[in-house]
């Protein structure tokens, strides 16, 4: 039987919090946040619905 994936969570610093700030701001594709953040895409979306911020700008 396949081993469960442990999980493994990272607080958000204030530099990870500013950092999603300003690509909400400038509305970077949340894939590419996704990646440079090095933290999942429902996770981003879950920490910038608790500051009150969008995510993922659509046209």
């Amino acid at each position: 039987m396949a081993k469960a994936k442990k999980v493994m969570r990272r607080e958000y610093t204030r530099e990870d919090v500013k950092a999603l700030k300003a690509h909400s701001k400038a509305k970077t594709p949340i894939a590419k946040i996704s990646r440079q953040m090095k933290r999942s895409v429902p996770a981003l979306r879950a920490k910038a619905h608790q500051l009150g911020i969008g995510l993922g700008h659509q046209r």
